[in-house]
């Protein structure tokens, strides 16, 4: 009985350390996996507020009393329009602004005229050729 026990033991560990390294290695934040060697990854994006008649009114500026810059105060998505090193990961840099666009946009009541916050990403993953992506916030 204790033979068997341990057995169980030592297979509920290991299935439990795969599923730790599946998941890490799914995620967008990698939590649980660990690289050495990180990407040599960058990425910049245009984020705009898109309003109901169609403008798109570039972030940069103030709006409604609102500034970019203090509303995601993180280094890298601050000022999105330069050019960046995705620091843990290009998926994670682009789940951040992924979060920051909902977050602006959830929490700016005092605007009236956003309709929804978009960002033209291009990336460059390692020595890949660029990627364009488009992310929306939620509407509002």
């Amino acid at each position: 009985m204790r033979v068997v026990g341990r057995r169980v033991v030592v297979l509920g560990v290991v299935c439990a350390q795969l599923a730790f390294i599946a998941a890490g290695y799914s995620s967008d934040h990698k939590t649980f996996a660990f690289q050495m060697f990180p990407e040599a990854s960058t990425w910049q994006a245009d984020v705009v507020r898109v309003t109901p008649d169609g403008r798109r009114v570039p972030v940069s500026k103030p709006w409604a009393g609102y500034h970019w810059d203090e509303l995601v105060p993180d280094s890298a998505l601050t000022y999105p329009a330069s050019r960046h090193h995705a620091d843990a990961g290009l998926a994670n840099q682009l789940a951040f602004l992924r979060s920051a666009l909902d977050y602006v946009a959830r929490n700016t009541p005092c605007d009236h005229e956003t309709r929804y916050l978009e960002a033209t990403v291009t990336s460059w993953h390692n020595d890949d050729p660029p990627r364009i992506e488009v992310f929306r916030s939620h509407v509002r």
